[in-house]
């Protein structure tokens, strides 16, 4: 498999960042297979990817670590965080990069249904830090609203250490445009999808899209050079999800 890894020009700072819910690595086809994940993401050669719905050590997907299969197969770094644990099972998010990470924070979120949590990590590009959030929220509207209320507050992207500095919120929110917790982080951010003057995509489901559930969030001080949604034939059975793409500049 072709690396993603890619010399980063310091005076330029273009990134291209990849948000996927991979679910469970098990396709449309109904099919079990973490190489193929990392083959849609190595056609991409992204420099910052935020995976949802990752199994690390569960029973119905034969025990895998599916974000370091994933991680490896790419030779990029990686943390993740389970928003799930139970006994030796774990489920939840991570973030990969080929760039310099150190990991700031990974916890819950408030959630009545299905827990949900989030990671952060601060990614140096050439002589910059940039703070970058992965995140699934919930299915209930309640919970998207908390859950997004917390990330905006002072644990989180309103963090002092974050506030203030280049920020890259990554995720499967499970909102839609005209949701509250879409238009909490929208009166924030910036979303890629918006600002490159083409008519925004929907992600889900991934064989026919008509929601546009995942997203990619920027600060003011990140242009957004491009944003699109890949829906090749591999894209379109690999998950239930579709992966966006951004190419932004620092």
């Amino acid at each position: 498999m072709a690396s993603t890894q890619q010399q980063i020009d310091p005076s330029r700072r273009v990134l291209k960042i990849l948000s996927y819910n991979v679910h469970s690595c098990i396709g449309t086809d109904r099919r079990l297979d973490p190489a193929r994940i990392a083959d849609v993401i190595a056609a991409l050669s992204p420099d910052i990817i935020g995976l949802q719905e990752l199994d690390v050590g569960r029973r119905r997907t034969g025990g895998a670590d599916q974000a370091e299969i994933i991680a490896s197969l790419l030779e990029m770094k990686f943390h993740f965080h389970a928003a799930l644990h139970v006994a030796e099972e774990r489920y939840g998010d991570a973030i990969l990069t080929t760039l310099p990470m150190q990991f700031v924070k990974g916890g819950m979120l408030p959630s009545r249904s299905e827990q949900r949590g989030a990671l952060w990590v601060e990614v140096t590009v050439g002589d910059k830090q940039v703070q970058v959030f992965n995140t699934h929220l919930g299915l209930p509207r309640r919970d998207r609203v908390q859950q997004m209320t917390t990330l905006l507050g002072p644990s989180w992207i309103g963090n002092p250490e974050s506030e203030g500095k280049s920020q890259i919120l990554i995720g499967d929110l499970n909102s839609i445009g005209q949701s509250a917790a879409y238009r909490q982080v929208a009166r924030r951010m910036k979303d890629v999808q918006l600002q490159t003057g083409t008519k925004a995509r929907a992600t889900f489901p991934s064989r026919f899209p008509l929601m546009r559930l995942d997203h990619i969030l920027v600060s003011d001080d990140i242009e957004v050079l491009d944003a699109q949604v890949i829906a090749d034939p591999r894209a379109r059975i690999a998950s239930d999800h579709l992966p966006l793409m951004a190419t932004v500049r620092l």
